[in-house]
C-alpha cells in the first residue's frame, strides 16, 4: 500500500514512472506492466480477477498488484491524459470508425503527427 511522506503526497512502493514509455501512468517498477492494465484486470466486466489471481499470472508480489488498484482507484490525472492520447491516435488511424471492423480503411499517420498527439 502506499506510504505517505511529510508533504501528504503518495510515494508507491512498488510503482514508478517509466520515463522510456510515452504513458504517463505509473508502471510496476522494473516491469513495463502499466498499473491500468492490472487495475482493468480486476475491474473486468466479462471475468474480474482476483489480486491474488492477478499477481500469481504476472509473477508479482500481492502487495504490488493491490497498489497498482489503489493507485487507479485514487484517480490520477495521467491516466485519464494517456487515455485520451490513444483515442487521438485511434481517431488519426480510423480505429474507431464503425466500419473499421467491416473492411474499413486503416489510415497510416504519419510520424510527426504521431509525435505531435503523444507530446500533448
Amino acid at each position: 500500500m502506499p506510504v505517505m511522506n511529510a508533504s501528504t503526497s503518495t510515494t508507491w512502493r512498488y510503482l514508478e514512472p517509466n520515463p522510456s514509455s510515452c504513458y504517463k501512468q505509473l508502471f510496476v517498477k522494473g516491469t513495463r506492466i502499466r498499473a491500468r492494465v492490472l487495475y482493468g484486470l480486476f475491474m473486468s466486466g466479462d471475468e474480474p480477477m482476483t489480486p491474488s489471481e492477478i499477481a500469481a499470472d504476472f509473477n508479482l508480489p500481492l502487495e504490488a498488484v493491490q497498489e497498482a488498484i489503489a493507485y487507479c482507484q485514487s484517480n490520477p490525472p495521467e491516466i485519464a491524459q494517456d487515455v485520451e492520447r490513444e483515442e487521438r491516435l485511434m481517431q488519426a488511424s480510423g480505429i474507431n470508425d464503425p466500419d473499421y471492423k467491416l473492411g474499413g480503411k486503416f489510415r497510416v499517420v504519419p510520424p510527426e503527427e504521431v509525435a505531435r498527439i503523444l507530446k500533448s
